[in-house]
């Protein structure tokens, strides 16, 4: 930013001979892989973890209803079946009493006393005092009321030459004379088929839920390689690398078919990069000369004597233009190959905060001229992997634009310190500055507020600052300093990145 003025030539005389300084110290020696570091990422909520998790409980509950219905009309047909059974028998002895009376069912009875070894049937016809009268068991079952229709028990019979507890289901009517007929059937084996049904049934959802928590954990796992696969080849091509692309797998399933689209359009997006950077690398180096040309011819002009007034006033303000103009030119080419450098920038390790002390130093003069007080407070010393050059000139445009916009008898201070495995670099100031709702637009080039429009410059400052961010993974905020403005850049220390790609020093 041309401020003009024999002060201000000095200043930026003497930044360039830092920039270059930084520059030839850079060129000293060139790393064979340059590749971008990570920032910070918040934690990802995993979808594909909470998709596979609703898939397991959707699948158990349903196999588990399933299983459960099976399982229950399973036992109501058996129940039916044996109640059938005992209803067709009752049905029988109610005839035979009704044709021969007592002594014709008591006949009956007896006859079918023995029927508990080869059917399991139970019969007992009793006296209305509970005195038994004919059937093989022995009493009435003291747990059974005679007013009940059906009733469950259990007796105790001889099985494999020990005493075994049986289960029975039997109907009980009531007989003219006062006399109840219990007849009923074993229902162990239905018993024991319910038992085995339960267990299959329990095994089979476990059996199910493990499987479908498997197949989640699968198919989730698979996903999330995917993805950040997908988002380590994003963080390239965001950071320089427009030749990487997208993984595509012989799966040829809807993630390869997204991945070939987008392949297709970053080569078109890169061709046209590509274009449009040689087309603006070629126009900005070609306005250089002639620029420079006529810079010269006006310089060698106001040495010769004689000059009126007004024409000197007149090329000194044409002088001033052309500065202004060289240097924005200047300075969108620097963004320009900030952004499309990527991978081939050389980096060394470079103490950041040796290197804003320098140049606080150097801007201290111009600061006391327009009695502003510049100062550093940080550490002594705090390096990152990256390029000097770039990081000294953004540190000079954060201090260039603090300086141009704090108001005579204000304070600017710089900062730099290591935290954890990042280093931050402050500039803050108490000067007017930036609206909240401003803060994400000034950082595009050529964005100024309506306030600064008589200030000298293009906002193409903070701008550079941003580009020289991006390429070093870092982040940059715009903060309220309560009052003026905080600049906040975020830079990461280590030099192992997310994608396996990582600066080398030389």
């Amino acid at each position: 930013m041309y401020r003009g003025g024999g002060a201000g030539r000095r200043t930026m005389a003497a930044t360039s001979e830092v920039l270059q300084s930084s520059e030839r110290m850079t060129e000293a020696g060139r790393p064979d892989a340059v590749g971008p570091t990570t920032r910070p990422r918040p934690r990802m909520r995993l979808s594909t973890s909470r998709l596979a998790t609703l898939f397991i409980v959707i699948f158990a509950v349903g196999v588990t209803l399933v299983l459960t219905a099976v399982y229950f009309l399973t036992a109501r047909v058996l129940d039916n079946e044996v109640d059938a059974v005992i209803n067709s028998e009752v049905n029988n002895l109610v005839d035979d009493y009704s044709r021969g009376g007592l002594l014709q069912l008591v006949a009956t009875l007896h006859r079918r006393a023995d029927g508990w070894g080869r059917t399991g049937a139970v019969y007992l016809l009793v006296e209305n005092n509970g005195f038994p009268i004919a059937g093989n068991l022995a009493r009435w079952p003291q747990v059974v009321s005679r007013y009940n229709d059906w009733v469950e028990f259990e007796i105790d019979a001889s099985d494999a030459g020990g005493s075994v507890s049986h289960p029975v289901r039997a109907q009980i009517i009531r007989l003219p004379g006062n006399r109840w007929l219990l007849v009923g059937t074993d229902i162990l084996d239905r018993s024991r088929l319910a038992s085995r049904l339960r267990t299959a049934m329990f095994w089979g959802v476990g059996a199910s839920v493990l499987l479908a928590t498997l197949f989640g954990l699968s198919y989730s796992r698979r996903i999330r390689r995917r993805v950040k696969a997908v988002a380590a080849t994003c963080e390239s091509i965001m950071a320089g690398n427009l030749s990487q692309r997208l993984p595509v797998e012989p799966a040829h399933d809807e993630f390869d078919a997204l991945a070939t689209a987008v392949n297709r359009m970053l080569e078109t997006i890169e061709q046209q990069t590509e274009t449009l950077r040689t087309t603006f690398d070629s126009a900005a180096h070609d306005l250089r000369a002639p620029l420079y040309r006529a810079r010269v011819r006006i310089e060698e002009s106001l040495q010769h004597e004689g000059l009126a007034d007004n024409v000197r006033e007149t090329m000194d303000a044409t002088l001033a233009e052309l500065d202004r103009v060289q240097r924005t030119l200047g300075t969108l080419l620097q963004i320009a190959q900030t952004d499309g450098r990527g991978r081939d920038v050389p980096t060394e390790d470079v103490d950041v905060a040796a290197l804003a002390q320098e140049l606080v130093e150097l801007y201290q003069p111009e600061a006391g001229n327009r009695n502003i007080s510049l100062d550093y407070r940080g550490d002594a010393t705090a390096s990152v992997h990256g390029n000097r050059q770039l990081l000294a000139q953004a540190v000079v445009n954060l201090l260039e634009n603090a300086i141009k916009y704090v108001p005579e008898g204000g304070k600017v201070e710089a900062s730099v310190r290591t935290i954890g495995d990042s280093l931050t670099l402050t500039v803050a100031d108490n000067g007017p500055g930036i609206p909240e709702a401003d803060r994400a637009r000034i950082l595009q080039p050529f964005v100024r507020l309506d306030r600064d429009r008589d200030q000298v410059g293009s906002g193409l400052g903070l701008s550079l600052v941003a580009a020289v961010m991006r390429l070093h993974r870092a982040t940059i905020e715009l903060l309220d300093n309560h009052p003026g403005l905080l600049v906040r850049c975020v830079l990461p220390v280590r030099k192992e990145v997310a994608t396996g790609v990582a600066f080398v020093t030389p």
